[in-house]
């Protein structure tokens, strides 16, 4: 009689054994996989660790950060205590809600926690590790409605008009306007322009996000707030990322956190009530072109929403002037007031 050969590993075989599927000395067990396996399943942390060295050695370090945050929160919860994934239930998944939200985070923070941590326990049953006990069945993963991001244009002009003379608050309001003017570009992408992206009358530069290249018109109102910096000993076009010391991630992302606090006051001087943040300033720009009955088609190519496949279809035969008079349209109207 032919024999054959299962190899699992003893974790696995732990599982088969609890659910009653399997009746075996855990003696030979034991024996067994010292000798035919000798390094055991990493543990949930060492899985979650492997995964963070991964994504940190190929570039994607905002999913590495990401995946930090979610260990840091869930190490807390459990004392530092680790455990193997198929140790994972849906009581202390419910458990480990109780104690985000006994931290008074919001429902969107808990969620945020709970997907990441899903995701990483989905690799780690693709890999083998658990078979799917669905611990997160009973916590909350959704995405609820997060507050309002979008200024009308009567605040937006409100914000560009306000007397400063706090050094910080100035150049929070010129990085959130400069923003504006570029059509809603992000903070990160803004942050990584070069000198030399800068020619003929135009920015090019390429979404951090998507890796789309991008081109803008340069207008009278960005080259105001550039001539009110004057230039770093670094090859970037604005004062954000100031040392070229392989630190730069961490630069911008204190100097962002330092702009998002100093537009909290901005908004507060201007009785507006939003969560003013850098990031208000893309949702703005798009939701004030829609209401001026830019078309939709003309704004996602100016936002570089290139994962839209259906708006993809429509960006391909607009023309970029059109983009241009759009963007002037709305810089036109936000200095003069109309």
């Amino acid at each position: 009689m032919a024999t054959i050969r299962i190899i699992i590993s003893k974790r696995q075989l732990e599982e088969l054994i609890n659910c009653g599927e399997i009746i075996v000395s855990m003696d030979t067990v034991d024996n067994k996989v010292s000798e035919t396996k000798p390094n055991h399943d990493p543990t949930f942390f060492e899985f979650i660790k492997q995964w963070i060295g991964q994504l940190k050695q190929l570039g994607n370090l905002r999913t590495a950060e990401t995946y930090q945050a979610a260990y840091n929160k869930f190490s807390q919860f459990r004392g530092g205590t680790d455990l193997y994934l198929p140790d994972i239930t849906g009581i202390m998944m419910e458990e480990f809600q109780s104690y985000l939200r006994s931290q008074q985070l919001t429902m969107n923070t808990v969620s945020y926690f709970m997907r990441v941590l899903r995701s990483l326990y989905h690799k780690g049953v693709k890999q083998g590790l658990t078979v799917d006990h669905q611990p997160f069945r009973d916590v909350y993963t959704g995405t609820p409605l997060t507050q309002k991001r979008a200024l009308s244009l009567d605040m937006i002009q409100r914000i560009k008009r306000l007397q400063l003379v706090n050094q910080r608050q100035l150049f929070a309001r010129d990085m959130f306007m400069l923003s504006f003017y570029l059509r809603g570009m992000s903070f990160i992408d803004m942050a990584h322009l070069k000198r030399t992206d800068l020619k003929d009358g135009r920015l090019y530069y390429k979404r951090h996000k998507t890796g789309q290249m991008l081109n803008i018109q340069w207008e009278r109102q960005m080259q105001e707030i550039i001539d009110k910096y004057p230039n770093t000993k670094t090859s970037y076009l604005l004062p954000i990322i100031t040392k070229d010391n392989g630190k730069e991630r961490n630069q911008y992302r204190y100097i962002l956190t330092c702009i998002n606090l100093d537009l909290k006051e901005i908004a507060r001087l201007v009785n507006i009530n939003v969560n003013l943040t850098m990031y208000c300033a893309r949702h703005s720009w798009a939701t004030i072109a829609r209401e001026l009955q830019v078309p939709m088609n003309v704004i996602s190519r100016a936002m570089g929403h290139a994962n839209e496949h259906t708006t993809e279809i429509y960006i391909r035969s607009i023309d970029v002037s059109v983009v241009d008079t759009a963007n002037r349209q709305l810089l036109r109207m936000v200095e003069q007031g109309v």
